[in-house]
């Protein structure tokens, strides 16, 4: 599902936050056996906010790869960066959560080579995406999330 565009007196907006919200209680609730599905794997990404300081958890849909876990900052198709994104590119310390495990993280953006060949793996699971990098004309990044000893 793609974001609303941040509007906020737009009440979509409003009905996807809670969206998030309430995926994001059930997930860690549940450790993971609610909400860990949805159009294909989700774990919950902690960043830390690059204005505010704040930690920030999103559900996203992710890849596992032979080092850790892939993620893609689509966006929706929008013309910037998800603010998740830019938070990680900001600080590349992250937790994330898949299902009851909880991870300390470093996150990289995907060079380009390695983006082509996570791509395809990603269509697979959610072919959106190839809809939603039609919509723009930025390359959708490919983040990759290794766990690090906390």
């Amino acid at each position: 599902m793609a974001p609303p565009k941040p509007n906020p007196g737009d009440f979509r907006h409003h009905l996807f936050r809670a969206f998030v919200g309430a995926h994001k209680a059930l997930y860690r609730v549940s450790r993971g056996r609610v909400g860990g599905w949805l159009a294909g794997p989700i774990l919950l990404l902690t960043t830390t906010g690059r204005k505010t300081g704040l930690p920030r958890t999103l559900p996203l849909l992710y890849l596992k790869t032979q080092t850790g876990y892939a993620l893609v900052a689509s966006y929706g198709g929008s013309d910037r960066h998800p603010a998740w994104y830019l938070n990680l590119v900001d600080d590349p310390a992250v937790e994330i959560q898949v299902g009851a495990q909880r991870l300390q993280a470093r996150a990289e953006t995907a060079e380009p080579a390695r983006r082509g060949e996570l791509w395809p793996r990603f269509l697979e699971i959610y072919s959106d995406y190839d809809t939603y990098q039609k919509r723009t004309e930025r390359e959708i990044p490919i983040v990759e999330l290794t766990a690090v000893a906390s």
